[in-house]
């Protein structure tokens, strides 16, 4: 198959928990040629297929913004930004200059990790920007743009998130009782969502498309 093997991905946001295991995920699959990783700062990983590309996010050089299928696991929280201003610059503004950059250059896929509960009209200012950038991504009208939007994310963090962790504590003690529509709200492995956003990429479908968490689960 000579089209896949041709293909190439840039991945943005790789040293969160999901997006460290989507690259993994690139890294592993023979269908993209080459994997490119937007990054403020060298990633130390040795692989023929990896490019990384040195990239201050305020002033992103557009014409290195160039790949088949996109995936952005930009993410932080307003505890860590500072601020909910520095929050919106990662987890709205960074995305969509991504974006346009790269649709401007032929991207045809465009693969997002949001949230759950994403809602422009949300009385919560996280989920009302998680909301902003899927709104406006799509108008963007990429073939594909699948918007991934998983409840608690389980794994191991480089820091450590106190509120997470009791989500964590009653996630696990409620989650035999989630099942049917109650699925969605169960936490789920932060691996689980790398595969699936790796998995979507190679489906031929166009449109616009949204996973919530119970979907995701089954990956």
């Amino acid at each position: 198959m000579p089209e896949e093997i041709s293909k190439t991905a840039l991945l943005a946001g790789a040293t969160g928990l999901v997006g460290q295991q989507v690259l993994q995920n690139l890294l592993e699959t023979p269908y993209y040629s080459e994997v490119k990783v937007l990054t403020r700062r060298p990633l130390n990983i040795s692989n023929p297929r990896l490019t990384e590309i040195i990239t201050d996010f305020d002033k992103p050089d557009r014409t290195l913004i160039r790949a088949d299928d996109i995936f952005c696991c930009l993410g932080t929280t307003i505890k860590k930004a500072g601020s909910q201003e520095a929050f919106k610059k990662v987890d709205l503004d960074y995305p969509v200059r991504i974006a346009e950059f790269a649709k401007i250059n032929g991207a045809e896929k465009y693969l997002i990790v949001t949230a759950m509960g994403a809602d422009t009209k949300s009385v919560f200012f996280y989920n009302r920007i998680k909301g902003e950038v899927q709104e406006k991504l799509a108008a963007m009208k990429f073939d594909s743009l699948h918007i991934l939007q998983p409840s608690l994310l389980l794994g191991k963090r480089a820091e450590s998130r106190l509120g997470e962790k009791i989500g964590e504590v009653f996630s696990n003690l409620f989650a035999p009782f989630m099942n049917g529509s109650l699925k969605k709200y169960k936490a789920i492995e932060s691996s689980k969502v790398a595969r699936a956003m790796v998995s979507l990429a190679m489906k031929p479908e166009k449109g616009i498309f949204i996973h919530d968490s119970a979907a995701l689960q089954q990956y």
